[in-house]
């Protein structure tokens, strides 16, 4: 990662404290399940949406079936979905007034990264939150 990439990161992670996780796992094994737990220990605001979860309660969190359930507004949703949910999930994203998309690792779509820039939200793809985080927290 350049460092203009990593100011960019850096500044987007500075200016997040509400996150939306789709995709999110009660499973402790699963990726989604560690990331989640990894925020809210950075002291993250972290909302779990998952329609096969909804009203489940996942490290503390009551997960929601869509984004528009969320009670109140998010500045960065975080996907962990496959890259063909990813354009739906951009114009959700839109609606809700976000800041930021981003697609974890392996989950990358061409046309979500068209309708952030048409809407002028950062778009981050391929690459995993938490491991940004713990990146630029040893570099800080």
């Amino acid at each position: 990662m350049n460092q203009a990439e990593q100011t960019r990161l850096a500044r987007i992670l500075e200016q997040t404290r509400s996150i939306a996780l789709v995709g999110a796992s009660n499973r402790p094994e699963r990726a989604s399940y560690q990331v989640m737990d990894y925020l809210l220990q950075q002291g993250f605001i972290v909302h779990p949406v998952n329609p096969q979860l909804a009203g489940a309660v996942i490290l503390g969190q009551t997960c929601v079936a869509e984004l528009d359930e969320l009670a109140q507004p998010v500045q960065l949703i975080n996907v962990f979905r496959r890259g063909e949910f990813a354009a739906q999930l951009a114009e959700q994203a839109i609606e809700q007034d976000a800041q930021c998309l981003w697609l974890q690792e392996g989950v990358v779509c061409e046309a979500a990264a068209e309708l952030a820039r048409e809407a002028d939200m950062d778009y981050v793809e391929d690459i995993c939150i938490k491991k940004v985080h713990q990146q630029l927290a040893k570099h800080s």
